[in-house]
């Protein structure tokens, strides 16, 4: 009878052992959909296992496109579920039910947190991805494009955030003042233009555009085609000047760079995004470009690159921010942090990770001066 009785146990623990394997089978499809803003957004992961035995995800919003984004990184720690999205600076996390065919969890991107409901997809119940346009051919280097539809409305109150996109043939912004419309376009810092009324910084709008012509927009058409809609739509007119300023010099710290030289595309566009408050992810970006993010979504004064750093670099910043930082964000100030895993700050940051510094000195720069503006309610 004692025998038996272990036989018994030793079965039982065979059967939670095979359970609990199945459980932690999160290889498949799995569908849900995302509300941003009132829209529905359709999602599909799908979850695989490398040649490593680690896993790996790609994941489909089919409803902005269905282009594949693949994760950088997804863990399971027992019915937890953490799939990073770097490329987008969005993450997933999520636990699974007793039986492994749904999981209840959150996607976050930037400061939004919105919650995402998975349930493992069946051959019957698979979202179709719809296939991906081929890649568009460069617009020609000379062509001196303008929007030929574009439109602006007023942003939703509530928003938090702001934002600058191009997708395709599509230029959009969420959530943007004049006065952030206006930086972008001129490469420039909010210290570096002046006049105007007060509205130019506390209006916001949506817009959305494209271009006539043929082909891919490179950066500098984008923001010549940006230049044309403000003289157009908000009638902006302005004069040149300069001015000695309180600037950050980017330099080269003494002992060298410690960026990795981009295998992207050197025609294509940079790609610069915040995953998270702190964590800015650079992708094929050069100096300049990096140097305007931190300008303007960071800091509160022009950042003039020093660094004589040639050519494009992907690297991922991590630092802690001070209650200063991201004002031209709309973010509010940073939660605590726990001091003895939290990362540094800025400037030691960059240090330490990039090998470079933001030293402060006083420089003539560029100043627009707004000489006349006209207010955009609607489109």
């Amino acid at each position: 009878m004692k025998k038996l009785t272990l036989w018994v146990i030793a079965l039982a623990f065979l059967c939670a052992g095979a359970l609990l394997a199945q459980v932690r089978d999160i290889t498949g499809t799995w569908r849900g959909t995302i509300n941003v803003g009132g829209r529905s957004l359709r999602t599909v992961i799908k979850i695989s296992k490398a040649d490593d035995g680690s896993l790996k995800a790609v994941l489909y919003s089919i409803d902005q496109g269905g282009q594949p984004i693949g994760a950088s990184a997804v863990t399971l720690d027992g019915s937890t579920v953490k799939i990073t999205i770097a490329a987008v600076g969005g993450a997933y996390e999520g636990n699974l039910n007793a039986g492994a065919t749904s999981m209840e969890g959150t996607f976050t991107q930037g400061p939004a947190s919105l919650p995402l409901h998975l349930d493992r997809a069946t051959e019957d119940t698979a979202w179709s991805i719809p296939t991906p346009p081929p890649p568009l051919k460069p617009m020609a280097a000379d062509a001196d494009p303008s929007f030929e539809v574009a439109t602006i409305k007023p942003s939703d109150p509530d928003a938090q955030g702001r934002g600058f996109r191009v997708k395709g043939r599509q230029f959009s912004t969420i959530n943007t003042s004049l006065m952030a419309l206006i930086t972008f376009a001129y490469d420039l810092q909010p210290k570096q233009v002046t006049g105007g009324p007060d509205w130019i910084d506390k209006d916001k709008y949506d817009l959305l555009a494209e271009p006539d012509g043929d082909g891919q927009p490179n950066e500098k058409q984008w923001r010549t085609m940006l230049k044309k809609l403000l003289a157009d739509r908000f009638k902006l007119t302005f004069h040149h000047d300069k001015a000695d300023l309180s600037v950050y010099a980017l330099v080269v710290g003494k002992n060298g760079s410690k960026l990795a030289k981009s295998q992207g595309d050197p025609n294509g566009l940079p790609a610069l995004f915040f995953g998270g408050v702190g964590i800015l992810n650079v992708r094929n970006a050069n100096m300049t470009d990096f140097s305007q993010v931190v300008e303007t979504s960071i800091l509160d004064r022009p950042v003039v690159d020093q660094t004589g750093l040639v050519g494009r670099f992907d690297f991922t910043l991590k630092w802690t921010p001070d209650e200063a930082q991201f004002a031209a964000m709309g973010f509010g100030a940073p939660s605590p942090v726990d001091s003895t895993t939290a990362p540094p700050d800025l400037f030691t940051a960059m240090q330490e990770q990039l090998g470079l510094k933001l030293e402060s000195t006083k420089a003539p720069v560029d100043v627009l001066v707004i000489d006349h503006v006209e207010k955009r309610s609607a489109n």
